[in-house]
C-alpha cells in the first residue's frame, strides 16, 4: 500500500466529529486504500480494532437486493455492546436509501461515520434533506505527479521520464503500481472506463440507445478541454445523420458528471467579475481516458497539459474557471478563499509577444501568474510572470 499522506491529512481535522465524511472519485482511483490508511491511523491512535467496523457494498461484496433497512440492522447488529464505533463504508451508493440509514446512524448511535462512492448523486437533493449540514466532502482523485513520483521511488527513470510516463499513463494508482506497455495500460483503463459506463451511467439510467450515447461521449472526449455546448454537439451529430434532443445531451453530461468521469470548467468574466453559463469546457479524470479510447499521439499534449493543471488545481481545493478578459482568455483562473492564481498552459512559448504571456500582462493585479510549459529553454520571469516547466509546478508546495 502507498500512503497518500494528503487524504488522511484532509480527514483528521473532522475524526470524532458529528459529521458523516463523504469521499467520492472516479472508481479505481484509490478511496478504498485511503479507508486503509484511515483504518491505520484509527488504530495508531489507540482504537481497539473491533471497533473499526469496514464493509464494502459493491456488486461482488453484498447479497442481491439487500436494502438500507438490511445494512442499517447489520451495522447495529455489529456495534451491538461496544462503545464509540468507527464505520468505514465503501462505495454505499450501491445500496437504494441509504442516505436515510446513515442519517439513523448518526443520530441514534455511538458511531463516527466514514462514506466513500464512485457517484456524486452522493451529493444529490436526498442527503440534503436528510443530512442537512451534518456531513462534509472530500474530493479523491487520481494521482498527482507528487504522489505518482512516491509510486515510482523504485524506478530508474529520470524525473524528467518519469513525468512523460505520467502524461501518457496518467494517475489511476493500479497503473502506476505496475510496469505497462502502453498498449496494457490503457487496456486496464479502458476496463475503468466502461465499468463506470455500463454500470453506473447506461444501466442505472437505463439508456437504451448506447451507440449514441457513446458517440456523445466520443466528442466530448475528443474535444477535452475546447469550448462548446449541447447545441454544437447536436449540430455536429446532425452532420453524421444522427439524431438527438438537447435534452438527452444535457442528461449525458450530467450522467458523466455523476460518475466522475469529466468535470466541468465554467468561463468567468474578468471584467465583469461573474460567472458565464455558456460554453463551457470539460475536463476528464484523468488524461489515460482520452488515449485509452482514441490512441495516445503527441498532437494531444497541449489537451494532456491543460488537464493535468486543472486537476492538480483543484487537488488542492481551488475552484478553477475560465477566464475571459474582453476577447481574450485566461487558460485557468484558480480562486480559493482570498487567494487567486492565473496560468496559461503551453508546450512551449515561440515568443514573448505570445498569448500565454500576453494575455497575462494586460492583468493588472498583482496576484500570482504562471505560464507552464514542458520546454526548459522558455523557463524564467518575463515582467513579473514566472513561466515555469510543468513538472516544477505541479511539485511546488505553495504557488
Amino acid at each position: 500500500m502507498i500512503y497518500r499522506p494528503d487524504y488522511i491529512k484532509a480527514i483528521t481535522p473532522f475524526i470524532d466529529q458529528p459529521l458523516v465524511k463523504i469521499l467520492c472519485g472516479v472508481r479505481r482511483c484509490g478511496k478504498t486504500t485511503i479507508f486503509e490508511m484511515l483504518k491505520d491511523e484509527l488504530l495508531r491512535r489507540g482504537v481497539p480494532a473491533d471497533r473499526i467496523i469496514c464493509k464494502r457494498y459493491t456488486e461482488m461484496d453484498i447479497p442481491d437486493n439487500i436494502s438500507a433497512k438490511d445494512m442499517y440492522d447489520e451495522l447495529i447488529s455489529l456495534m451491538h455492546g461496544k462503545e464509540h464505533c468507527y464505520l468505514l463504508l465503501d462505495e454505499i451508493q450501491e445500496i437504494d436509501g441509504w442516505e436515510k440509514a446513515v442519517n439513523s446512524l448518526l443520530e441514534g448511535s455511538d458511531a463516527d461515520i466514514y462514506v466513500t462512492g464512485s457517484n456524486s448523486k452522493l451529493m444529490s437533493s436526498e442527503i440534503s434533506t436528510y443530512l442537512t449540514g451534518r456531513y462534509i466532502l472530500i474530493p479523491v482523485y487520481t494521482l498527482s505527479f507528487r504522489e505518482y513520483l512516491d509510486f515510482k521511488t523504485d524506478s530508474k527513470l529520470s524525473r524528467k521520464e518519469l513525468l512523460e510516463e505520467y502524461i501518457r499513463f496518467g494517475g489511476f494508482p493500479i497503473v502506476a503500481l505496475g510496469n505497462y506497455e502502453a498498449q496494457n495500460a490503457y487496456q486496464i483503463v479502458n476496463g475503468i472506463y466502461h465499468t463506470v459506463v455500463s454500470r453506473d451511467i447506461v444501466n442505472r439510467h437505463r439508456i437504451n440507445k448506447q451507440d449514441l450515447f457513446d458517440r456523445v461521449v466520443k466528442y466530448i472526449i475528443e474535444n477535452m478541454g475546447k469550448t462548446f455546448s449541447a447545441n454544437s454537439i447536436s449540430n455536429f451529430l446532425k452532420n453524421e445523420h444522427r439524431k438527438v434532443s438537447i435534452e438527452s445531451i444535457y442528461n449525458y453530461l450530467r450522467w458523466l458528471e455523476q460518475a466522475f468521469i469529466i468535470y466541468p470548467c465554467e468561463r468567468y468574466d474578468l471584467q465583469g467579475k461573474s460567472i458565464l453559463k455558456t460554453q463551457e469546457k470539460y475536463y476528464l479524470a484523468d488524461v489515460s481516458l482520452k488515449y485509452a479510447l482514441l490512441g495516445y499521439n503527441r498532437k494531444m499534449l497541449d489537451g494532456a497539459m491543460e488537464n493535468i493543471v486543472f486537476l492538480e488545481l483543484k487537488r488542492r481545493g481551488y475552484d478553477v474557471y475560465i477566464g475571459k478578459n474582453e476577447s481574450k482568455e485566461i487558460d485557468f483562473v484558480a480562486t480559493k478563499l482570498d487567494e487567486k492564481i492565473y496560468v496559461q498552459v503551453c508546450v512551449r512559448i515561440p515568443d514573448a509577444s505570445d498569448r500565454e504571456v500576453g494575455n497575462l500582462m494586460e492583468l493588472k493585479d498583482h496576484y500570482p501568474k504562471y505560464v507552464v510549459t514542458l520546454n526548459d529553454m522558455d523557463t524564467g520571469n518575463e515582467n513579473g510572470i514566472k513561466i515555469i516547466h510543468l513538472a516544477d509546478f505541479l511539485l511546488e508546495e505553495k504557488w
